[in-house]
């Protein structure tokens, strides 16, 4: 039995890679051959699609909008958790514990509930159709999450270690910055990984808070509706991109995000 102890995961990987091996595929195909026949591979190889995506700016711009306003809220949501985690993790004071599990019922309410809230706040003080406007509305839901993943980082980190730096002399700031943070790189990057994943998926408030300048590429992809059906081949390219920014992203936080699951804050 243990010389096919290999077969059980390399089936169940084989099962997960199977929707993006067919949405890669599918990118390659023209819509005709994708609706008119089942193929295991393009019959017809194309690169019609990435094409129209590559050199459209309606279509390009997409992923740059989503790209800015998911890297300012991510800058935003670590900036603000950081010093939030800290103050849970090193102080006790009237109702923390309170406090910490209100944060965390933010993150639990679906955005539908302040698609509208956000969209009038931001009409009324000129804020709508901006990259800020997008990352804001999503601060209310990674800031908690970022402060939730860094506490649990900084608690496992020893109190000693801020008396020894106040006993040698270093001011607040000069310890965060130059010693705590740093000891804590792993937590911080996988606070980044989740604040970043979650705006990158994120559509309901992206799509209700832009309309032009700041459109994402999740409300550019409606584009491939029309009378005739949907322009699957091109559908499946500008998906295929979407991925790409993800995998890049896991690729250079995978070991903090083992570390993450070894703390039990992921």
């Amino acid at each position: 039995m243990r010389r096919f102890s290999w077969l059980v995961p390399t089936i169940y990987i084989l099962f997960l890679m199977l929707p993006i091996y067919w949405l890669v595929s599918m990118s390659f195909k023209t819509t005709n051959e994708i609706l008119g026949s089942f193929t295991l591979w393009p019959q017809q190889f194309t690169l019609a699609n990435y094409r129209v995506i590559l050199t459209d700016p309606t279509w390009y711009m997409g992923y740059v909008n989503s790209l800015i306003y998911v890297t300012l809220n991510t800058v935003l949501s670590v900036g603000a958790a950081l010093p939030a985690a800290y103050a849970f993790s090193r102080y006790r004071f009237l109702g923390d514990k309170h406090l910490f599990f209100w944060l965390l019922t933010n993150r639990m309410a679906p955005a539908a509930v302040f698609a509208l809230p956000f969209f009038q706040l931001y009409s009324a003080v000129g804020l709508f159709d901006t990259h800020l406007a997008v990352a804001l509305a999503h601060t209310l839901f990674n800031i908690p999450l970022a402060v939730w993943i860094l506490e649990g980082f900084m608690s496992g980190v020893p109190k000693q270690l801020d008396d020894t730096a106040y006993v040698d002399g270093y001011s607040f700031p000069r310890f965060f910055v130059r010693i705590f943070i740093p000891t804590i790189a792993s937590g911080i990057g996988v606070a980044a990984f989740f604040c970043f994943m979650f705006s990158w998926v994120e559509l309901l408030l992206a799509k209700t808070l832009t309309a032009v300048a700041a459109k994402p590429i999740a409300a550019t992809m409606t584009k491939t509706a029309s009378s005739s059906g949907y322009e699957l081949g091109l559908l499946a390219a500008a998906g295929t991109l979407t991925i790409i920014p993800g995998a890049i992203v896991i690729y250079f936080v995978r070991n903090y995000i083992a570390k993450g699951f070894a703390l039990g804050r992921v």
